[in-house]
């Protein structure tokens, strides 16, 4: 393993995203929204379960998402409305350096996760509204589908991880696609056991 380094000259510099990703929704009518957007924006599916729907409408995996969540009413969670925007940047270089630049102002994830086609930290704005930092994993869309078709039906949520571990982990020269591989979902546990509202 050849060692990286976050450190020196590169933290104090401010990362920005090389791209907005995508906005994700919620309603109490997922089949009812999807098809609008499907409609309105020409897209197609590019991913659905009971609970969420992914569209897409160029290279991206998805560029809308809605979901439906179980039991939001209950929770006094809205249920409709924005559920988070999402940025993406360069590589996992750029993502871990601006987790260390915000983390140094106070500014902390409440949610890291590998969702497989991307490596995500969630965080929160002043008004509370959810913003995604993330990385892309895959190079092309097809080996995204690849991944949604093989892995999402059993884990559509993803693999939570320590952001600290993950830099030591980069520092230390463990090669990227180990870092990027999604864990497979402990026994036991639920995809909703990852989720972090």
């Amino acid at each position: 393993m050849t060692p990286r380094s976050l450190g020196g000259p590169a933290l104090q510099a401010a990362i920005t995203p090389i791209k907005f990703g995508h906005v994700v929704l919620r309603t109490t009518s997922m089949a009812r929204l999807r098809d609008w957007y499907l409609h309105v924006l020409n897209a197609r599916v590019s991913y659905q379960n009971e609970l969420v729907s992914f569209l897409t409408y160029d290279e991206e995996h998805h560029r809308v998402g809605i979901v439906q969540l179980p039991g939001s009413a209950a929770t006094g969670e809205s249920a409709t409305g924005l559920e988070h925007l999402s940025f993406t940047f360069r590589d996992l270089g750029a993502l871990l350096l601006t987790y260390r630049r915000l983390k140094a102002s106070g500014i902390e994830p409440f949610w890291s996760i590998n969702h497989g086609p991307t490596v995500s930290m969630y965080y929160r704005d002043p008004d509370a509204n959810k913003v995604e930092l993330q990385v892309d994993v895959f190079a092309t869309i097809e080996a995204v589908n690849a991944f949604l078709d093989r892995y999402y039906p059993e884990n559509f949520m993803g693999i939570i991880f320590d952001p600290e571990q993950m830099i030591r982990d980069y520092e230390r020269g463990v090669p990227l696609e180990d870092l990027y591989r999604r864990p497979a979902l402990p026994p036991g546990m639920t995809p909703w056991d990852m989720h972090r509202p």
